[in-house]
């Protein structure tokens, strides 16, 4: 083979990575989905590629990996998952106190924020972790990642 025609090989085999789209006119105004939902900027970090890419279903478990993570650092608990959850936001000796709990509905918040951080690991993280082939729609996607914000928003005032 010749030097001309193997430099050539290897320039179209690199190739690929200056297909950069360009993009269309009416698109240019357009938000990204991430700033039309509001995506708290360190889930927004780790997904956005993902979620850009077509890899909705992995997008999602980041999302809830790195809450996970975010639990566990701030509450020093050294579990993950359900059971983190359940000892980090417990309502008789909480390790992250989302409320004073000085009232009934305080008290009453800290449960039902317990029950969704554990909700969630159960029914939405558990499932990307341990199954193979769940498929996800940009819509559902979009909608675990908002999740996924809400919580991480609501453990950011508590510390």
């Amino acid at each position: 083979m010749s030097k001309a025609l193997s430099k050539f090989q290897r320039i179209i085999r690199k190739a690929h990575k200056f297909n950069v789209p360009v993009p269309r006119a009416e698109d240019i105004d357009r938000l990204h989905p991430f700033e039309e939902r509001n995506v708290h900027p360190e889930i927004d970090d780790i997904t956005r590629k993902l979620f850009d890419d077509g890899h909705y279903s992995q997008a999602t478990f980041e999302a809830f990996k790195f809450l996970d993570k975010e639990v566990q650092k701030i509450s020093k608990v050294n579990e993950s998952g359900y059971k983190l959850m359940m000892k980090a936001f417990n309502q008789e000796s909480p390790k992250i106190k989302l409320t004073d709990l000085s009232n009934t509905s305080e008290r009453d918040e800290q449960e039902g924020y317990k029950f969704l951080f554990s909700g969630v690991v159960l029914a939405i993280r558990n499932p990307r972790g341990h199954e193979f082939g769940i498929h996800e729609t940009p819509d559902q996607c979009l909608d675990h990642i908002s999740l996924a914000s809400l919580l991480l928003r609501r453990l950011n005032l508590a510390i």
